[in-house]
C-alpha cells in the first residue's frame, strides 16, 4: 500500500509500505478522506515522543470497510482503541482509559495510507449524502463537541444567553464555534492570528473573528465561557484575562508549557478551569449524526489534496500559506 510516513523531524516520504493486517475483532478499512491535524503537525516537528519515527501518523480518517462482514459500508472512524471492560470504558470515559491507544501512535499505525486496520466497533456509518471529506471532519468536531459540552455543563447559566469566545481559528477553535452555536449560543467570537484564517471564518460561516491585541477583542473580564484552542502561553493568559468572575475556562489546547495561567485570579473570583480531552463515543456518535444532519454550518474551510501531497500540505501548514482551517487528504487519488 501506498503510505505517507514521517521518517524523522519535518521529513515526511510518500513510499511503498506493507499492507497492514487487522488482528481478531478488526477490520481493514480503505481510507478515501483523512485530515491533518495539530498533533500531526507537533509529531512532524519531532516534539512527540510517543510518535517517534519512522511512523505513518493520521487519525483524522473516513473511508469503507473492505473486510469483515459489514465489507463495503462507508463509515467514520473513532481513532480511541480502548479496551471495552476497563472500569473507564464501562463508566462511559473511553477516552480516560489507562488502556487507551490511538492510531498513529505505535503500536497502531496511522491512516496517512491506502489500508489501516481497527476493531469494528470503532468505526460508526455515515449515510450516502455525506460527503467523505464531511465524515473526515467527525474526529476533529467531537474534540470540540465535548470541549463546548464539558463548559456548558460547568457554567451557571444556559449558552443561549451566555458570551463565547473561542480562542484559536484552526480546525477545532472553528468547530467549537459550530457547536456551541448548535447548541443555542448567539454571542460567539472566535480569536486568530492569521489574517487568511479570520478571512476564511468570517467569510465561510458568518462567525465573529477578531486578531488578539487588536480593537474588537472583548473587554477583560466580560466572557461567561472561554474556549483555549491552542493551549500556548499567551492563549492561557487571554483566557483568564477575558473570563468574568464566575466564569469557565476550557483548555482543549495541547501546545507544552504551563505558564500564563493568573492562579490569583482563578482563585479570587472562582473561575472554573477544566481540560477536555478528545471524546467519549457518545460525543462522537452526536458528532457524526449533526454531520448527517447538516445542522454545523457550510464545513466549506478546509483544502483537499491527494496523499502523495502531504509534505507539501504540511510545509505549507507550517508557514502559514494557506487560509484553509484544515487539509484533508485523499489516499488514492
Amino acid at each position: 500500500m501506498k503510505a505517507l510516513v514521517y521518517t524523522g523531524p519535518n521529513t515526511l516520504v510518500y513510499r511503498d509500505e506493507p499492507d497492514t493486517a487487522p488482528e481478531p475483532g478488526e477490520v481493514l478499512v480503505r481510507v478515501e478522506a483523512v485530515g491533518i491535524c495539530g498533533s500531526d503537525m507537533h509529531a512532524y516537528h519531532g516534539h512527540d515522543t510517543r510518535r517517534p519515527p519512522p511512523l505513518i501518523l493520521g487519525h483524522e480518517a473516513a473511508g469503507r470497510i473492505v473486510s469483515g462482514p459489514r465489507a463495503g459500508q462507508r463509515v467514520t472512524i473513532n481513532p480511541l482503541v480502548v479496551d471495552p471492560t476497563c472500569p473507564y470504558a464501562v463508566d462511559g470515559r473511553w477516552h480516560l482509559s489507562p488502556t487507551r491507544q490511538i492510531i498513529s501512535m505505535p503500536p497502531r499505525p496511522g491512516a496517512f495510507a491506502d489500508l489501516v486496520r481497527i476493531p469494528e466497533r470503532n468505526l460508526f456509518p455515515v449515510p450516502d449524502h455525506l460527503s467523505i471529506e464531511h465524515a473526515a471532519l467527525a474526529e476533529p468536531i467531537a474534540v470540540a463537541w465535548h470541549a463546548v459540552r464539558i463548559g456548558a455543563e460547568r457554567l451557571h447559566q444556559p449558552l443561549t444567553v451566555s458570551s463565547v469566545v473561542i480562542l484559536g481559528g484552526g480546525a477545532i477553535g472553528l468547530a467549537a464555534a459550530l457547536v456551541v452555536r448548535r447548541f443555542g449560543a448567539t454571542a460567539i467570537r472566535i480569536g486568530e492570528t492569521n489574517p487568511l484564517r479570520r478571512q476564511t471564518i468570517a467569510r465561510a460561516e458568518g462567525l465573529a473573528v477578531f486578531a488578539p491585541g487588536a480593537s474588537g477583542e472583548p473587554a477583560e473580564g466580560s466572557v461567561d465561557l472561554v474556549i483555549d484552542a491552542v493551549g500556548a502561553v499567551g492563549t492561557r493568559a487571554a483566557a483568564c484575562s477575558l473570563v468574568r468572575p464566575g466564569g469557565v475556562i476550557v483548555h482543549v489546547g495541547l501546545l507544552p508549557g504551563q505558564d500564563g495561567l493568573d492562579l490569583r485570579k482563578i482563585t479570587l473570583q472562582e473561575i472554573t478551569v477544566t481540560g477536555a480531552y478528545c471524546y467519549t463515543p457518545t460525543d462522537f456518535r452526536h458528532t457524526v449524526d449533526a454531520l448527517a444532519e447538516g445542522v454545523l454550518g457550510a464545513l466549506s474551510w478546509f483544502e483537499v489534496r491527494t496523499l502523495a501531497e502531504g509534505p507539501t500540505a504540511f510545509a505549507d501548514l507550517d508557514d502559514g500559506r494557506t487560509a484553509a482551517n484544515k487539509i484533508i487528504l485523499l489516499p488514492g487519488a
